[in-house]
């Protein structure tokens, strides 16, 4: 018998670590954080982002084209 499995990504800009001054309510950020973390895989990137590298280069090719 093959046993449902289910998975969630979350992902987030603020660091964990500061979760409890931005969600406010030091009660609701615990159990948030028990919730979430208990168990879970994570993955902490390193760099800046694709988006900002895109940007830069678009910016780049631009320079070259006029």
């Amino acid at each position: 018998m093959i046993a449902d499995r289910a998975s969630t990504i979350i992902t987030r800009q603020v660091p964990v670590d500061h979760w409890h001054e931005h969600i406010g309510n030091p009660t609701i950020a615990d159990s948030v954080l028990d919730r979430l973390v208990h168990g879970a895989h994570r993955l902490d990137l390193q760099g800046d982002s694709i988006r900002k590298l895109k940007a830069a280069k678009a910016k780049l090719d631009e320079a070259y084209t006029k």
